[in-house]
This record gives structure tokens, C-alpha cells and sequence, in this order.
């Protein structure tokens, strides 16, 4: 297809002051369905047959079953069925997957970890379905392998992500600055995907980027998948548009409303409550606290978030030491429960509330946002976290949904807690909002944005 064509022919351009490959790096996002797995192969067979040296090739997706079944579903059978056929051997056992090629060159699978292709020297290390990828491991594990070799390549092939694919965001947003600043850095940065503003039930907008459509793919096919899929879904898997550029993505609460409730340097009177949470998972914890503001309205902060929960407890013996015997809410039927006695076993007051207490924790979140009697200061995880929330119904009622999120909501369920135990306690009822936002300077914050309390 003309896409895939447009793609090749710049990824592997040659410099013309050296002779050699002018990109180091290849990063391409682009719709599914689109015909990337053929691009890819296309690819890996070129740099196989076509550089007349023996050559080295990897091949990775989100795990390594993922990439066994790309590899020898896509990948052996295309090339068992083609004129290529009788010029290389399949080796299929396990750890030791390839095709091997008469000129020696090998093309193989790895796994999506740190440990990828150690102790190999490689020339093409391919990451396809990049999404997946929480942190640059994969990547700081194969680029060694390409450092003695004249022309490497790494290419980082994706649909765009979630939340978490901290990863590839990161590729998207340097590859979009480079293309504005018009920046050469041995990077070949390809994006098809629609603007956020775009309408995503017109078929103008499905013609403006997905590159495979009237070639490998048909409107009524897309048609169909709109009239079907969720729409974040939708547009995330045919738009290529990330979770945080689709202005319809805030399910609960819209984001204008929790913008309009950001202020940086809002004043906590005094801590009310904390509170705990850790994922469903169990991989992570946050602690969140509540407390009145100058000014009127309720403030919640996230105060920390980190890998496990081993933390926790030490955590709160550092606020207990700062700020006195603030009381928590830990929810004991939740995952979180696991914190409790240790808590009490501290000696610490821990309000564990029932699951009608967590329906008005969040639903009171909601209304006080709606009412304008609830602030935050702006923090990127807080944020993330409320724009990935869904509800999960409970009778007439409803909660925080747990389960089947692209993002780790933890700091929401604690934010929203402590707000919930604050509001519960007679004598921490807060005023009303006042009409202006207190200005104070942001110094004399008590609390500070994640990470600077020094936990």
C-alpha cells in the first residue's frame, strides 16, 4: 500500500556522506489493521537478504507467547508460501526460535524485558505493539546489543496506547516536537491518526488516517466496528488517538468541571483525614489526604504513590511525627484491607468504611466537584486517574469501578476516602466556598504535589 511504501522508503534512506542508514531509530504509530505486520516482515527480510553481510534480527511484542504466535503465524507462514521458500530453515524449539537464512542471517524472537537480547549483537531490533510497554526497559536492554554494529536499527511499531503506556507516549510526544521543530536526530517519526476535535462517526474523519482504508479495509467494515465498540475503544484502535487527546474520554466526572477545580497554590487549613488504597493487583499504593481550605471547600491531595505496599506503614509514621494522630480511612473489604491491622497495631485510627460508605465517598466526590466545594492542585496523577474512571453500580447507586481500567486509579479511591472521612466527622464539617480562591503563596502549603514530602 502506498502508506507502507511511504514508510519504507524514508525509514531507509541512506545518508549520502557515509553510505550507510540515515535513521537509527524508527517509530511508527498508525491505526489497526492497517497492514503494519507485512511492513514489519518486509522489513526484517530486506535487512536479511538485502545487506550483504550476515545479519542479526529481533522481533518483540507485548510478551513473548504474543511474539511466538505473531512470529510463526504471520511471519513462517507468509514466507513458507512465498518464492522465498526454499532459501531458509525454521528452527521452533522453544528458547531458541528463528528463521534461519543460507547467508546466515538469523531472524528471531525475544522477550519484552529488561533481559532481551542479552549477550547477542543485533542489527534490527523490532518492538511491535509498543503499547504495552510501561517503561523504556526493553529498549535500554537492546540498543547495547546495536552499539558495534554499522547499521542499526530499532523500530517501535505501535497503535496508541493507555494510560499506562508511558513508554510509547513518550516516543509520540518527542516524535510529534520533532516534526513541529522540523529537528533532524537519526529519528524517522510516522503518525497516522485523527485530531482530537475530529468527528468520530464521519467517515471523513476514518479517510484522514487510516491509511488502509479502500485498499485492505472497507467503510461499512469500520462502520460496523463504530456502531459496536465503545467509543474510547473506537477511538484509540481506528482513530489512533490516546486516551488523554479524546475530549469524551472523562466518563464520571468532564474535564473542564475538574480543571476548573485546579489551584496549584490553594492553603490546607490542617490535615483531616488520610487515607490508603492499593490496586486491585496489589502493585501499587497510594496515600491521599483531605483537608479544609482557606477560603472554603475541601482540598485533597495526593501525598504519595509508589510500587507495592511495603511503604505504607512507614509512610504514616512520618506524617504521624509531622502533623499528629491524624485519623485514616482504609477500606478493610478492599484490597487495600491488608493495611488495616498493621494500622491499628501502630496505633493509628483507621475509619474503614462499609460498601454504602464507599458509594457516598464517591458519589459526595462528584457532587462537591459539581458544587465547586472541592480543590486539588493540579497533580498529573490525580488527574490521570479521574480521567480513566468509570463507575461501577451498586444497587441505585454507584462506586468507584475497580476492574477493566486502562489506569491505575488508587490515587482517586484515597483522595475521594479521605474527602468522605472529612466530611463524616461533626466537627471537620467545612464551610462553604468562599466566592474568591485564597492566593496565598504556595510555600505555605502544608502539604506539597507527590514527591516532595520526602516519605
Amino acid at each position: 500500500m502506498p502508506w507502507q511504501q511511504l514508510v519504507a522508503d524514508v525509514a531507509l534512506e541512506i545518508d549520502p556522506a557515509t553510505g550507510l542508514l540515515a535513521h537509527r531509530e524508527v517509530v511508527l504509530t498508525v491505526p489497526r489493521q492497517s497492514g503494519k505486520t507485512t511492513l514489519l516482515l518486509s522489513v526484517m527480510v530486506h535487512r536479511a537478504r538485502g545487506f550483504g553481510t550476515r545479519q542479526r534480527i529481533l522481533y518483540t511484542a507485548q510478551t513473548r507467547n504474543d511474539a511466538r504466535r505473531k512470529w510463526e503465524e504471520e511471519h513462517v507462514r507468509t514466507l513458507e508460501r512465498s518464492p522465498l521458500r526454499t532459501l531458509f530453515r525454521v528452527k521452533k524449539s522453544n528458547g531458541s526460535e528463528a528463521i534461519h537464512w543460507d547467508n546466515g542471517s538469523s531472524h528471531g524472537i525475544t522477550s519484552s524485558t529488561e533481559k532481551a537480547g542479552h549477550g547477542e549483537t543485533l542489527d534490527v531490533g523490532t518492538i511491535d505493539e509498543a503499547f504495552a510497554l510501561e517503561d523504556d526497559r526493553l529498549e535500554q536492554a537492546l540498543k547495547p546489543t546495536m552499539i558495534t554494529r554499522p547499521q542499526p536499527q530499532l523500530w517501535v511499531v505501535s497503535t496508541a496506547g493507555t494510560r499506562k503506556s508511558a513508554y510509547l507516549r513518550g516516543k509520540v510526544d518527542a516524535g510529534r516536537a520533532r516534526s513541529e521543530l522540523g529537528a533532524s536526530s537519526g529519528v524517522a517519526y510516522f503518525e497516522w491518526s485523527a485530531p482530537p476535535e475530529s468527528d468520530p462517526g464521519d467517515p471523513a474523519t476514518w479517510w484522514s488516517c487510516m491509511p488502509a482504508l479502500g485498499h485492505t479495509v472497507t467503510e461499512s467494515a469500520i462502520r460496523a466496528n463504530f456502531e459496536s465498540m465503545s467509543l474510547p475503544e473506537f477511538r484509540r484502535a481506528f482513530l489512533n488517538q490516546w486516551p488523554d487527546d479524546a475530549p469524551d474520554e472523562w466518563l464520571v466526572i468532564a474535564k473542564a468541571v475538574w480543571d476548573g477545580l485546579a489551584d496549584p497554590g490553594g492553603q490546607m487549613v490542617r490535615p483531616g483525614m488520610f487515607s490508603a488504597d492499593v490496586t486491585p493487583e496489589r502493585s501499587h499504593a497510594a496515600i491521599a489526604v483531605a483537608g479544609l481550605r482557606l477560603g472554603g471547600g475541601v482540598q485533597v491531595e495526593v501525598i504519595d504513590h509508589r510500587r507495592g505496599t511495603g511503604w505504607v506503614l512507614e509512610a504514616a509514621g512520618t506524617l504521624r511525627e509531622r502533623f499528629g494522630p491524624v485519623p485514616w480511612v482504609v477500606d478493610a473489604a478492599g484490597p487495600a484491607g491488608s493495611l488495616v491491622a498493621p494500622l491499628e497495631a501502630a496505633g493509628f485510627e483507621v475509619v474503614k468504611p462499609t460498601a454504602r460508605d464507599a458509594t457516598h465517598a464517591a458519589q459526595g466526590f462528584y457532587d462537591d466537584c459539581h458544587n465547586g466545594a472541592l480543590f486539588h492542585l493540579d497533580d498529573p496523577l490525580l488527574n490521570a486517574a479521574l480521567a480513566g474512571a468509570q463507575k461501577r453500580p451498586l444497587g441505585d447507586a454507584w462506586a468507584w469501578a475497580r476492574k477493566g481500567l486502562s489506569v491505575d486509579i488508587s490515587p482517586l479511591v484515597c483522595a475521594s476516602n479521605a474527602r468522605w472521612g472529612l466530611v463524616s466527622r461533626p466537627e471537620d464539617k467545612p464551610a462553604a466556598p468562599a466566592t474568591a480562591r485564597a492566593s496565598a503563596p504556595t510555600d505555605s502549603n502544608l502539604f506539597r504535589p507527590r514527591g516532595r514530602l520526602n516519605l
